[in-house]
């Protein structure tokens, strides 16, 4: 999967740009877009504050904008603070999906300014009324690079190639569950957290359904006791690492589909570095800790989150035993600025912090197995794999959902779902139903400390 450069707006960040865009009179305006920059392989621009020109300093037509430079050194003084990447965006009105030939010669004075000395790059971009947005970054040389995608990051996961875009238009998704939807995903990135009951499950959907690129993390090697619920494992696999087993699977029946795989726990820079070069995040894990780092990627680097859950609580009977009291399934999908799983009460502090005792007391596995699939009861090979495949398929389902939309309801009145077995019912929640703390900053990227936590910054060499 060959890409250079992509531009990621979280949805707040996109609708404040289009009402401003787009006051409704039909005349072009323009905007100034502060990014972080983040990636290593590729790179990626993270939309995180915008800095309008206002309508009454331009002089604005419907096919022709000017607008006074003392916006530049604003938007050059706030990128300063925080190493910002800015780009110029205007609109096009009329709905011309292409830089005229009057954009080129301007860029060629503002991008300059827009680099101020610095070796940064800078770009520039234009939407047009129904928020379809193309870019273009430039180097030192002046010479405009496209940017492959632009992705605006909502309840819909929009999407605007480059390649495919013409003048009249961008390139539209295709219909879900076709194999021009395969097609389009094998150009994407997807990263699994976690390659275990239900993450073994996921990776194998997204990688059958033609994704380009999957990140692979987890920190465990496999055990006789996972036999029963990893998918493609084996008696030979035992006691090699979760990732290195899935990996060698999918390369025997998708050798296209690039692989990055890391063994070691989500919760440390070189794991969080990878992960974030992923276009879609879904959480598969099952621990607090795990939780609280997909949250926190997926505001800091603007990435969309499905997170995946099952339980079978049981309870204790009149004759002494114990039965199911429910069999839960859970999908939640977040996005940067809506409500985090942390607002949804999927963890909290209380249950992180018991997380790190257990961690450090030496009964830890044994707590770790009497909190495992059926509550209560200790069981090391649970027959959990039709649990795990109704979750999987339902998270992966909404993942296609958002990309590709389907449902004849918004998709933003489904941003929480919970199936229920025994009960054989299922309740789903709209986002607007869910608390939203605003608890962690947007689009910040890789700054100092990394997600903002203190143990993950960046270690410094003492002389």
């Amino acid at each position: 999967m060959k890409r250079r450069h992509t531009l990621v707006l979280p949805h707040r960040i996109a609708v404040q740009l289009r009402q401003h865009l787009f006051p409704g009179d039909g005349l072009e305006a323009a905007a100034l877009l502060l990014c972080a920059s983040t990636g290593r392989r590729r790179n990626k621009l993270l939309g995180r504050e915008i800095v309008p020109v206002p309508h009454d300093a331009c002089v604005r037509k419907h096919d022709f904008l000017t607008w006074p430079g003392e916006y530049v050194e604003t938007a050059v003084d706030r990128a300063a603070l925080c190493g910002d990447v800015i780009i110029a965006v205007h609109s096009h009105p009329g709905g011309l999906f292409a830089f005229a030939r009057a954009a080129d010669e301007s860029d060629r004075v503002l991008m300059g300014a827009l680099r101020h000395g610095t070796d940064r790059v800078a770009g520039s971009a234009i939407m047009i009324p129904d928020g379809a947005i193309r870019a273009r970054i430039y180097h030192s040389d002046h010479a405009p690079t496209p940017v492959d995608l632009v992705m605006e990051v909502g309840p819909d996961l929009r999407s605007w190639w480059n390649d495919g875009a013409s003048a009249a238009g961008p390139l539209r998704p295709p219909m879900a569950f076709t194999s021009a939807m395969r097609a389009w995903l094998g150009l994407m990135s997807a990263c699994v957290v976690g390659v275990s009951g239900t993450g073994s499950i996921v990776a194998e959907q997204l990688a059958r359904l033609g994704i380009g690129e999957i990140i692979l993390i987890d920190f465990d090697k496999l055990e006789e006791r996972n036999l029963n619920r990893i998918l493609n494992s084996g008696v030979a696999d035992i006691g090699i690492d979760k990732v290195e087993m899935f990996a060698r699977a999918i390369r025997r029946y998708r050798p296209d589909c690039g692989i990055v795989q890391l063994t070691g726990s989500v919760a440390t820079r070189e794991a969080i570095l990878a992960a974030c070069e992923a276009d879609f995040l879904f959480s598969c894990v099952d621990t607090a800790e795990g939780r609280h780092i997909a949250d926190r990627m997926s505001a800091f680097f603007a990435m969309p989150l499905f997170d995946v859950g099952v339980a079978i609580p049981t309870e204790p009977t009149s004759a002494g035993g114990r039965r199911i009291a429910e069999v839960y399934g859970r999908v939640d999908y977040v996005y940067p600025g809506g409500s985090s799983l942390l607002d949804r009460g999927v963890y909290d502090a209380a249950l992180l912090e018991a997380e790190y005792l257990a961690r450090t007391a030496p009964c830890a596995h044994a707590q770790k197995v009497a909190d495992g699939y059926l509550r209560g009861v200790s069981e090391e090979a649970p027959g959990v794999i039709a649990l795990n495949m109704r979750a999987a398929s339902a998270c992966v389902i909404e993942f296609l959902a958002r990309v590709f939309p389907f449902r004849e309801f918004p998709n933003e009145a489904r941003a929480r779902a919970i199936f229920m077995l025994a009960e054989g019912d299922e309740d789903t929640f709209a986002e607007g139903q869910l608390a939203n703390g605003d608890r962690f900053p947007i689009a910040c990227g890789a700054s100092e400390p990394l997600l903002g936590l203190p143990a993950l910054g960046q270690r410094r060499r003492v002389a």
